[in-house]
């Protein structure tokens, strides 16, 4: 193999893998058909082409895969598009393990444009993109380096070097155009067709459970994945946000675990309204991504009302139905990868709830302690608030209490018979879900009501909007004061309620936030009012500086003369492309005719002299009684007809000459090698 038709065949098959792998970052498509695909990969790129020998029985194989995808579709178990996507890869994964020819290499680039498609339709993150390019400047090098390799005669190396430098400018050209197109031509919004959400390659991390057992392990507080997205109104415009996300509450605790008294409150319905709104309610638009994995709305603290939800599958958006349940929970009524919806929340200082108001079954458990309750936790709890009744400042003095002889951890001892007592009295250390229960108990046993909230604490501003972490995740206390209803105090260290992840891991995930962010507007959001605002730009004129109310110039901005310089000059230099390519020196028919005629001598080898034309040729061939001169007479008078005889090649003669010639030269081949196979007989 020639050495530029190895580097041909790696471009091939690199520029196929990141097709697949504009797929594979779905996180949709099967793991076996990720491994099968992998392995063929591996081995195509060592040189292994394991199906070049085995055609028929590999297809057959295929065809067993597309048999079992098919089950899978029909099972439910796949989706149909997904199913399509992984069939699109396994087709590749059999061409590139066959023997490479120039139908083989078509059909590769073909299954790559396939997969591509398949990845626009199962995706269209940026990851996305960034494999969507991969395999266009890929592909593109290993077709120009194939048109190269075909014009250069059978046993003469590829020129790769000399052709490397002008193949990648084309290509920096071919890309620069594809922008330019994607700018300029008039096009749909991606999302109108395209899918809302994809599972990504990481499982879901948080979500909302029935329960919350004290003394499980706090590692979520060190994931910096992204679950929540939301944007407010009014922006308070902070870098960092210093707001709870509530989910829900518990109001039981069983010495072990806590759980909710009430069930399900509500029928299914479009809007929630868990209380009365008021005046200067913020509004929150809230997008869930994949990575919150749970079906319970999170509200800025404390949500008024919920609605608009609209749950984002794989295969697109649909309105989604939500339901009420005790706790002040809110959950959607059908589970999916993520969700957006529209929230109303009261602003800080109360929930407004009256304690007469609530369900009586919460008005009991509001003060209920688990059996066998440790009697230092009412002992110390009385001793701390040495005599203090009010519930909000009872709350706020045992809460200095615990930060200050209590150490924050997230390494635990692991299951204990009375995990309160061990972080009251023992251990003293514990995470979040700790302080908040045992300011929520002590409170109880001097008679205060409270109760455990969770949710999240905190948020980053990235452009524009608020984004929360796993790590965010936290619990904290709900204590009833009269007359402004249940009321956040938070016992946890205020320096270990948000994200306790790796600074320099947040900062690099953020940043990729911020591209993807960029990457959503830009291309994913791109349509053709977006090209309306660009046009609009360039051309708006100008206000005074220092003087905002100053009526705008009449004359166009300096950007828009510039604009119209550099398509002006762009124009002038594509017009004057085309007059040279269209009163360029055209060869002659019959020189044409002949250049494939000697092409066709070439690859035959036929030896010749130096400056010996193809009429001087023809006649030595005849006269050495050569196999190729009763084809080759014919060509040779055609050819002198048509240049110097004023009578033209007819349609297609030349095709049929060039063909009976080209079967004669193959003619000659067979002829050779079967002599060469032939015994010599022997000198005795």
């Amino acid at each position: 193999m020639r050495p530029g038709t190895r580097l041909r065949l790696v471009l091939r098959d690199l520029g196929s893998g990141s097709a697949f792998a504009s797929m594979a970052v779905s996180g949709q498509l099967p793991t076996w058909t990720l491994a099968l695909y992998g392995v063929a990969l591996v081995c195509a790129l060592a040189g292994r082409r394991l199906f070049a020998t085995r055609a028929k029985l590999t297809a057959l194989l295929l065809l067993a895969v597309a048999g079992v995808l098919g089950m899978n579709v029909l099972a439910g178990s796949v989706n149909l598009v997904v199913a399509a996507c992984a069939f699109a890869g396994l087709i590749a994964a059999h061409r590139l393990l066959s023997a490479p020819d120039p139908a083989t290499d078509g059909q590769v680039q073909l299954s790559g444009l396939l997969m591509v498609a398949g990845g626009a339709a199962l995706s269209g993150e940026i990851i996305y993109g960034l494999f969507l390019v991969a395999f266009g400047v890929l592909s593109s090098l290993s077709l120009a380096l194939g048109v190269v390799e075909a014009a250069v005669p059978e046993g003469e190396p590829v020129p790769v070097r000399q052709v490397m430098r002008p193949l990648a400018v084309g290509v920096g050209f071919a890309v620069a155009g594809a922008v330019a197109f994607f700018i300029l031509f008039p096009r749909l919004n991606w999302n109108m067709m395209g899918p809302r959400v994809s599972p990504g390659l990481g499982a879901a991390t948080t979500g909302f459970s029935n329960t919350v057992r004290l003394g499980g392990a706090g590692t979520i507080k060190g994931n910096p994945r992204i679950v929540l997205r939301a944007s407010l109104s009014p922006d308070p415009g902070n870098a960092l946000l210093d707001a709870y996300w509530v989910g829900r509450t518990y109001d039981i605790f069983d010495g072990q675990e806590w759980t909710s008294v009430s069930g399900v409150r509500s029928a299914s319905q479009r809007v929630v309204t868990l209380r009365p709104g008021g005046e200067s309610l913020v509004h929150q638009r809230v997008e869930l991504l994949p990575a919150y994995g749970g079906r319970t709305l999170v509200a800025l603290e404390t949500p008024s009302k919920l609605g608009n939800a609209v749950a984002n599958t794989p295969m697109g958006s649909r309105r989604v139905a939500l339901q009420e349940l005790g706790g002040g929970e809110v959950r959607f009524q059908e589970p999916s990868l993520g969700y957006t919806y529209e929230a109303y929340s009261l602003p800080p200082g109360g929930s407004g709830h009256e304690f007469r108001d609530l369900p009586s079954d919460e008005q009991d458990a509001l003060l209920t302690l688990p059996e066998g309750l440790d009697v230092r936790v009412g002992q110390t709890a009385a001793r701390v608030l040495n005599g203090e009744r009010e519930p909000l400042a009872a709350a706020r003095k045992l809460a200095d209490w615990l930060q200050q002889g209590h150490a924050y951890t997230l390494e635990l001892s692991g299951d204990v018979a009375d995990p309160l007592a061990d972080f009251l009295f023992e251990r003293k250390a514990g995470h979040c879900e700790h302080f908040a229960t045992a300011l929520t108990l002590m409170l109880r046993t001097q008679g205060i009501r409270a109760r455990l909230a969770t949710g999240f604490f905190g948020g980053e501003r990235v452009d524009g909007s608020y984004i929360v972490r796993a790590g965010d995740a936290h619990a904290w206390t709900h204590v009833l004061v009269p007359g402004r209803g249940f009321v956040t105090v938070d016992a946890t260290p205020p320096a270990h309620r948000a994200s306790q992840s790796s600074q320099v891991l947040q900062q690099l995930l953020s940043f990729y936030e911020a591209l993807e962010a960029r990457w959503r507007s830009a291309i994913v959001d791109y349509s053709f009012r977006d090209q309306m605002d660009v046009a609009r730009s360039l051309v708006r004129p100008p206000r005074k500086r220092g003087d905002p109310d100053a009526p705008p110039s009449r004359m166009p901005p300096l950007r828009a003369w510039g604009a119209a310089l550099l398509a002006g000059l762009g124009a002038y230099a594509a017009w004057r492309l085309l007059s040279r390519f269209l009163e360029r020196e055209r060869p002659h028919e019959a020189t044409r005719f002949v250049d494939a005629v000697e092409a066709q001598l070439a690859s035959a080898r036929i030896d010749r002299r130096e400056d010996e034309s193809l009429e001087e040729l023809d006649a030595r061939l005849t006269r050495e009684h050569h196999p190729l001169s009763p084809a080759l007479v014919p060509v040779t008078r055609r050819y002198l007809e048509a240049r110097f005889g004023g009578r033209p090649l007819r349609q297609g003669e030349a095709e049929q000459l060039l063909g009976t010639l080209k079967r004669a030269i193959a003619a000659e081949a067979r002829r050779t090698a079967a002599e060469s196979r032939e015994p010599r007989a022997r000198a005795s």
